[in-house]
């Protein structure tokens, strides 16, 4: 009785294991976002399911300063569910690994989000910034 009792507690505790892998959601590439004097690379993203980190938008990636002597920072931008921007500043001369997530605090989990990598120019000149890429969560 005690094997039989055994070997329904280890194929629970696996079917629970394996509910949970199915419920993880793996990393997608970004593709590479380039713009005068900023890079964004190896970068990836995914959407976390409801009740894990909040549901997140969570993003990483190497940010990098591509025009060092220009004298200017560089900085990503990320919304999520038509939320304003929230700036990630990256450091001038250097390359810096960025991760984080981003959330909807009103909802389980978050559904959209758009990304884009720029170039602080100071207050005469306008910021310039790759192409926004847009996510949509597959749920």
């Amino acid at each position: 009785m005690r094997k039989l009792l055994a070997g329904v507690l280890a194929t629970g505790a696996f079917l629970v294991g394996a509910g949970t892998a199915v419920g993880a959601v793996g990393w997608q590439g970004i593709p590479a976002m380039h713009s005068s004097g900023v890079d964004f690379v190896e970068a990836k993203y995914r959407f976390n399911p409801a009740g894990h980190n909040h549901g997140a938008f969570e993003w990483k990636g190497d940010l990098k300063d591509s025009q060092p002597e220009d004298g200017h920072n560089v900085y990503m931008l990320v919304r999520v569910e038509g939320h304003g921007w929230v700036r990630y500043n990256g450091k001038q001369r250097k390359t810096v690994s960025l991760h984080h997530s981003n959330w909807d605090g009103a909802q389980r989990y978050t559904n959209t989000a758009e990304i884009k990598a720029c170039r602080d120019r100071g207050s005469l000149h306008p910021d310039n910034c790759s192409r926004t890429k847009s996510f949509l969560s597959g749920r």
